[in-house]
């Protein structure tokens, strides 16, 4: 009989083993998972909206900005012309300014400026290729708005406060 219980317990005891030994495991995964997801949203906020030093604002609301970069602000407080750079529609920084401080895909927003352009009724922001590009064409154009991450932003250029 003795040989019997050990024998009836023993896949019992394996799979209460195995069942622990394998949530432990699969809490580890989930672990791992859960911090990368962090990370990745960490990495994806280290980025700014930038102006030209010349204008006057230091914060705009979220909606004057979704304003400016679908094209329908088109002047600062002061009268100044707003001139609006953005990088290439596939470019990782585009799309998670778009989807985060604009909450629009980039392929809405491109769907806006098309149908100003094509409209005749506006124009599109100025496309730059590279962030370096961003930086030089912000810091040297009047009334000039864009976005960068923050290990590009220098003293040549304002980061605007969004609220």
């Amino acid at each position: 009989m003795n040989r019997f219980v050990s024998s009836f317990f023993f896949p019992i005891r394996y799979l209460l083993f195995f069942l622990s030994a394998n949530s432990f495991f699969i809490h580890c995964i989930l672990l791992i998972v859960f911090l990368f997801s962090i990370s990745q949203a960490r990495a994806d906020n280290h980025y700014e909206v930038v102006i030209n030093k010349g204008v006057g604002e230091n914060i705009l609301s979220a909606n004057s900005l979704r304003s400016i970069f679908s094209m329908h602000l088109k002047t600062w407080s002061d009268g100044t012309k707003i001139r609006v750079f953005v990088l290439p529609d596939d470019d990782q920084l585009h799309q998670s300014f778009s989807k985060e401080k604009l909450n629009v895909f980039p392929y809405q927003l491109r769907s806006i400026w098309d149908k100003l352009v094509f409209s005749g009724t506006g124009q599109a922001p100025i496309k730059v290729n590279s962030t370096e590009e961003m930086l030089t064409k912000v810091a040297s154009t009047p009334g000039a708005i864009g976005y960068l991450r923050r290990a590009n932003i220098n003293e040549n250029v304002k980061v605007l406060e969004i609220k």
